[in-house]
């Protein structure tokens, strides 16, 4: 009877955890530009491939009303692999993916050039960090 009691004690408090979404850091808070989703697990067996490579990637999102110029911005992950911005402006509401792989750069569709995975499936940290090298949004899993 205790341990049936002990279970329903843990599974309650871990309730909120599960249904309250995360709280932003305050510099996250404080950006119009965030990390918004990431597909770090490319779907299907890690072949290598380009296609499979592209099919993992980070979407940023531009929240303001007014453009964001992300030149000089980086995308890292925690073992130091960084993609830099080029020349690039986010419009307003609008995201951009940044793909692993290879391909032509878009307007909402960005290439890092990667001949293998960045993100590590198990776990990892995707970290966006303005043209000043202050952290505006982290995502870890």
């Amino acid at each position: 009877m205790m341990v049936k009691r002990v279970g329903a004690i843990v599974a309650a408090a871990m309730l909120p955890a599960v249904v309250l979404p995360m709280a932003a850091a305050p510099a996250e808070a404080a950006s119009a530009v965030r990390i918004s989703s990431l597909q770090y697990d490319s779907p299907g067996s890690d072949s290598g491939s380009n296609a499979s490579l592209n099919a993992e990637w980070v979407r940023v999102h531009n929240y303001s009303t007014t453009k964001k110029v992300l030149t000089g911005w980086t995308l890292r992950d925690a073992s130091g692999h960084v993609y830099r911005f080029g020349t690039y402006t986010l419009r307003p509401g609008s995201t951009v993916r940044i793909h692993t792989g290879k391909g032509s750069n878009t307007a909402a569709e960005r290439y890092w050039g990667q001949g293998w995975y960045v993100w590590n499936n198990d776990h990892d940290k995707a970290t966006l960090k303005n043209k000043a090298g202050t952290v505006v949004s982290v995502r870890s899993w």
